[in-house]
């Protein structure tokens, strides 16, 4: 497919923000469904229609906010966060994000992409094996040095979030169901209310100033981010634990080898 281009008046055509559209709803179904993941598709194809890397990565991270928006609408209905604990998870992650998100844009980051790519992969390969991982809320290390691990590694999440764009929301998933006990369904509902719309936001702001956003394409992604991370979130809700759980296995080793390769 050929880049993008500008029409006269400096606006994509209604074709190219179709494809944009499409591009971006299917890529956020998946994700607000498998609980990360979104960069799989979305920030690749930007890249592949003509973005620099660093204009695809703050177009990407806003994009990705409307993912959020619309999965809050969704899961506000069902009531499925402790907001005490959902604010923990917030105050944890954010600093983490605003750290990667100002030094990513100076940083050489093939490497960290594939050393990410197989731990990312290990992932999906260690939940299949671990048959009963995520399938019961059985709440863990609710005490103080639990609160505090946990916190240090939210941080770290945040620092990739920040930095890099595929996966990382897959890694807030794995750590709320592994460190705290939580089941895939109530992860993946922090994860797309947190990451998806307060890690992300803060990583756009960041970037967006640091950096450069490509603004005529906002509009058919962030409504294909909106209405995918609202049917996503409904698919999650609707279908429970185990096919979140394969889909969180299948998304994991496809993002780690998109990475990889």
């Amino acid at each position: 497919m050929r880049p993008l281009q500008r029409g006269k008046e400096g606006r994509v055509d209604w074709l190219e923000q179709t494809v944009l559209f499409f591009i971006s709803l299917a890529a956020n179904v998946f994700s607000a469904f498998a609980g990360g993941g979104a960069g799989l598709l979305q920030f690749p194809a930007l890249i592949f229609l003509g973005l620099p890397f660093g204009v695809a990565l703050a177009t990407h991270k806003v994009a990705s906010v409307a993912l959020g928006v619309g999965a809050t609408a969704r899961h506000w209905r069902e009531r499925s966060l402790e907001w005490r604990f959902a604010l923990f998870v917030l105050v944890a992650g954010v600093p983490g994000v605003l750290l990667g998100a100002t030094f990513i844009l100076d940083v050489p980051d093939q490497l960290a992409r594939v050393a990410l790519g197989a731990l990312t992969t290990g992932l999906g390969i260690y939940s299949y094996f671990n048959r009963q991982l995520g399938l019961e809320y059985v709440p863990l290390h609710r005490t103080p040095a639990g609160y505090v691990i946990g916190a240090v590694g939210l941080f770290l999440i945040g620092v990739l979030n920040g930095s890099l764009t595929s996966g990382t929301g897959l890694f807030c998933t794995i750590w709320l169901v592994r460190w705290f006990g939580l089941d895939y369904r109530r992860a993946v509902a922090y994860t797309l209310v947190l990451v998806g719309l307060f890690w992300n936001g803060a990583g756009a702001v960041t970037l967006g100033l640091l950096g450069e956003i490509r603004w005529s394409w906002l509009p058919a992604l962030l409504a294909g981010s909106l209405l995918g991370g609202y049917i996503g979130a409904h698919w999650s809700i609707v279908k429970g634990n185990r096919w979140i759980k394969r889909a969180f296995e299948i998304v994991t080793i496809l993002v780690g080898l998109k990475l990889i390769f």
